[in-house]
């Protein structure tokens, strides 16, 4: 019956043979996602297996938390197997299969035991073992070591033997590269993650791969290891009881904040760093009896929060924003929570620090007098901005946040940042119109480097690119996850390049700390035969390909991303994109480049540009 509906309807025959159960393991593997969003293979922080040492880093810290074990041992070896050793209680070991292979199967769900944890659906450590090639846990408890090691999620064997070892529980796992192809684990995203693991966790010891990380005054360390440009004034760092805050104003624009949950790095915010920003500036406004405006309060601001919530509740599994609207079950919500401690413990302070205080006073002033010397100028910019429709030559929006109300779309979504008609043109009729945006500029932009934020608001390209990015107000509302900027591989598209970066480094520096700022690779030459295509990125890629396909292959350089067709550019911004990441680090002297760089035009500059400079010959084709 079912073929003759299929032959006579075109449908799909639906039957008994359509309804499958997966296990536990199976169904980690056919749905990935869901356990730890996207797989990618670590060239990206937010990449799975990262994901994957992060859940079970949880597990150790938890028991940490529990006054069990104070060192952990991380090791990464050849950027592929990672190992974690804690001192804590170990997994108990009647139970140890299927604490790593049932789901909703754990020791968290008694909050007695795991009050404040940062995993409580006893799904983490069953997804590293499901999409791994190798898994083993090893427990040690009262003389013992119960070890299994799994394939896959599968059981491959186990053993229980005598140890002398100190308690605890080892990890060892090897991401499946079947999922997770061509992945290497880069060590500066770990030691980030192990960073802010310490700092939420003083008198931890880190040790990673012959490092030592640790942290004895929690945030306080935190800012200063992240500050880009000198605070004002001395970083204002207050504690309470499952609370902890540190604040201090610098020169950049915009704000800027780090947020946790029970040792959980809450990337995308959440209630508690909502409730934090509010009540900040309500409480700074209060103290000084003035009605300042929260932006005026808030420009230049780098805070950091910490707080511990009983049984969090998280918008997604891989826990970076945090939607508890309680601090537990019985106690107030997070906003009053936050709100009761900010108010009391920032106006004390205040009080008892009369110079510090003068210093933020300041601050303010002088940001209240720059917002309203470009008060009408932003009024009429705004109305400007609104006028540019998504959908028109300036700005060629995604359909994924027509179809999302919650916002959330963004963490799929890009917009790419091109400039001329042709090359804008090319990447639209390429692109993903679901998850991909192009915004396409006017000529070069305005070099912004010593100008004061006015020029964001008279500047007819600078205007109506911060509001297709939606960050006037921060980087809270950031339409895209990846800005992209994609200009073509000459010094003129690297000009345009730098001056991008440049105003983002100037008037919205969180943009690129928080790692949304991209630089589009494309490719310089084509090399084919009549069999083969190589796409070539660099010029000793261009003699590799030559050689591969051997004598006389028709050799082709890209001049512009315009000269590239739509059916070949969909090849360079799809699945296989290549993206290098814009990255600001407390070590870039990066107001000493841009003075070098951006600034005035100095004999010094002349004299670099004369002794560096080189003249290549063309290429024929």
């Amino acid at each position: 019956m079912s073929e003759i509906l299929e032959n006579k309807t075109g449908s799909v025959a639906y039957t008994d043979d359509n309804i499958r159960h997966l296990s536990d393991m199976e169904h980690i593997r056919v749905r990935p996602g869901m356990y730890i969003g996207k797989l990618g293979d670590g060239t990206y922080a937010e990449d799975g297996i990262y994901v994957l040492l992060k859940e079970v880093l949880d597990n150790s810290i938890d028991e940490f938390k529990m006054n069990s074990g104070k060192q952990i041992n991380i090791s990464v070896t050849n950027n592929l197997q990672v190992s974690v050793r804690d001192f804590g209680r170990g997994i108990p070991q009647g139970k140890l299969v299927e604490a790593v292979s049932v789901l909703n199967t754990g020791g968290k769900y008694d909050s007695k035991a795991f009050k404040k944890s940062v995993g409580l659906n006893g799904v983490g450590i069953k997804a590293v073992n499901a999409l791994s090639s190798c898994f083993e846990v090893k427990s040690y408890r009262e003389g013992k070591v119960r070890h299994a090691i799994f394939s896959k999620g599968i059981l491959q064997s186990d053993i229980t033997a005598p140890s002398d070892e100190k308690t605890g529980t080892y990890i060892y796992f090897e991401p499946d590269e079947t999922l997770f192809t061509g992945y290497s684990f880069r060590e500066e995203y770990i030691e980030t993650m192990l960073r802010n693991y310490s700092y939420l966790n003083t008198s931890l010891t880190l040790n990673f791969n012959g490092t030592k990380i640790i942290s004895k005054n929690g945030l306080q360390d935190l800012l200063e290891d992240n500050l880009t440009s000198e605070g004002l004034y001395p970083i204002i760092h207050l504690k309470g009881e499952d609370i902890e805050i540190a604040f201090t104003h610098t020169t950049q624009y915009g704000e800027e904040y780090y947020s946790f949950v029970n040792g959980q790095h809450t990337t995308q915010g959440g209630t508690h760093q909502s409730a934090y920003k509010e009540h900040l500036a309500r409480a700074i406004r209060d103290f000084y009896g003035k009605n300042h405006d929260f932006s005026d309060i808030r420009n230049g601001l780098v805070g950091a929060i910490a707080i511990n919530v009983e049984e969090p509740l998280f918008e997604s599994q891989t826990k970076i924003k945090l939607g508890s609207a309680n601090i537990g079950p019985k106690g107030p919500t997070v906003n009053k929570f936050v709100g009761d401690f900010v108010k009391t413990e920032v106006d004390n302070f205040l009080h008892r620090n009369p110079k510090i205080a003068d210093v933020l006073l300041k601050k303010i002033q002088e940001s209240e007098k720059e917002r309203k010397a470009i008060a009408g100028i932003t009024r009429i910019a705004r109305e400007r901005a609104k006028k540019v429709s998504l959908h028109n030559k300036k700005l060629r929006d995604c359909r994924i946040h027509l179809n999302d109300s919650k916002g959330d779309a963004k963490e799929s979504s890009s917009i790419f940042i091109t400039e001329g008609d042709s090359a804008s043109g090319s990447i639209t009729k390429s692109r993903d119109v679901n998850t991909q945006a192009v915004f396409s500029l006017r000529g070069k932009p305005l070099n912004s480097y010593g100008l004061t934020k006015k020029v964001v608001y008279e500047n007819e390209e600078f205007n109506l690119l911060q509001a297709a990015l939606n960050i006037e107000d921060g980087i809270d509302g950031l339409r895209y996850n990846k800005v992209i900027v994609a200009t073509d591989a000459d010094v003129d598209g690297m000009h345009i390049r730098l001056l991008l970066i440049t105003f983002f480094l100037q008037f919205f520096p969180d943009l690129i700390k928080k790692g949304h700022v991209y630089i589009l690779q494309t490719p310089l030459f084509r090399v084919r035969n009549k069999k083969q295509t190589r796409y070539c990125y660099s010029e000793e890629e261009r003699v590799e390909a030559i050689g591969e396909l051997g004598p006389n292959p028709e050799i082709t350089r890209f001049k512009g991303l315009g000269e590239i067709s739509p059916h070949e550019f969909k090849h360079f911004i799809g699945k296989d994109m290549r993206l290098e990441q814009v990255k600001w680090r407390k070590t870039d002297i990066v107001n000493d480049l841009l003075e070098f760089y951006m600034g005035k035009n100095t004999m010094e500059r002349q004299e670099f540009i004369i002794e560096n400079l080189v003249v290549e010959e063309d290429i024929i084709v």
